[in-house]
């Protein structure tokens, strides 16, 4: 039986070095028009928030395109991360080691690796920004919706615009905060962006970081020479 977390393409290739294949094309091209997506909205929502970041609107040719193009952004976003989330949903699932591996976050920042514990083909750290990425977008889309007047003006009233303004922002914000997060830590940890550029990572990269995926693969021969 091939183990929750390993996906369709994950294979190992035997040379030297011995490499393995994380990701897909279309998880890679999926991922990365996600991640455009947050970028451009993250610039147009902060342009559109305060008047000092006004200046911002520039890069999409003034406020009112801005204004007209900053939801449909939002409804790109939402279509593509359902995509990432129909493809990683289940290995992100949480799982007894993922526990252990946060109660030693001191072991994890200082890089002793030896004295963490084996995990999956993502750690709890990666899948804390997955469930809280799914959440944010659809508190976003959602809220996004109710303040989005060109359509469904009609459908809401002004104290439900102002509550959803209000959350929308929020959520903006705490989406920004976890997108730092999860570049930074991707920079960090040497070989985490090759991954999802190339798609490969090299076996001493996947025995290090995630070592309970890679006998998973093993076990389950998921390997060409």
């Amino acid at each position: 039986m091939t183990a929750y977390d390993v996906e369709p393409g994950d294979q190992i290739h035997a040379g030297h070095p011995v490499t393995v294949d994380r990701y897909t094309k279309s998880a890679r091209i999926n991922h990365w028009i996600t991640a455009t997506c947050l970028v451009l909205l993250a610039l147009s929502g902060l342009s559109l928030f305060h008047p000092s970041l006004f200046f911002l609107t520039g890069l999409f040719g003034g406020g009112q395109p801005t204004r007209i193009i900053h939801p449909w952004i939002g409804v790109l976003l939402f279509f593509s991360f359902s995509g990432l989330f129909i493809r990683f949903w289940r290995a992100n699932l949480w799982r007894r080691e993922d526990g252990t591996w946060l109660a030693q976050l001191r072991d994890v920042l200082a890089a002793n690796d030896d004295k963490l514990p084996e995990v999956g083909k993502y750690n709890a750290g990666q899948k804390t920004v997955f469930w809280g990425m799914s959440f944010l977008i659809v508190v976003l889309i959602a809220s996004g919706l109710v303040i989005w007047d060109q359509y469904f003006a009609a459908y809401t009233t002004i104290d439900q615009k102002r509550l959803a303004v209000l959350i929308h922002a929020l959520a903006a914000v705490v989406i920004i905060c976890v997108w730092i997060v999860h570049v930074y830590a991707a920079i960090w940890v040497r070989g985490t962006v090759s991954a999802m550029t190339r798609g490969r990572v090299t076996g001493g990269w996947a025995w290090r970081h995630h070592r309970k995926w890679l006998r998973e693969l093993v076990g389950g021969r998921q390997t060409r020479s």
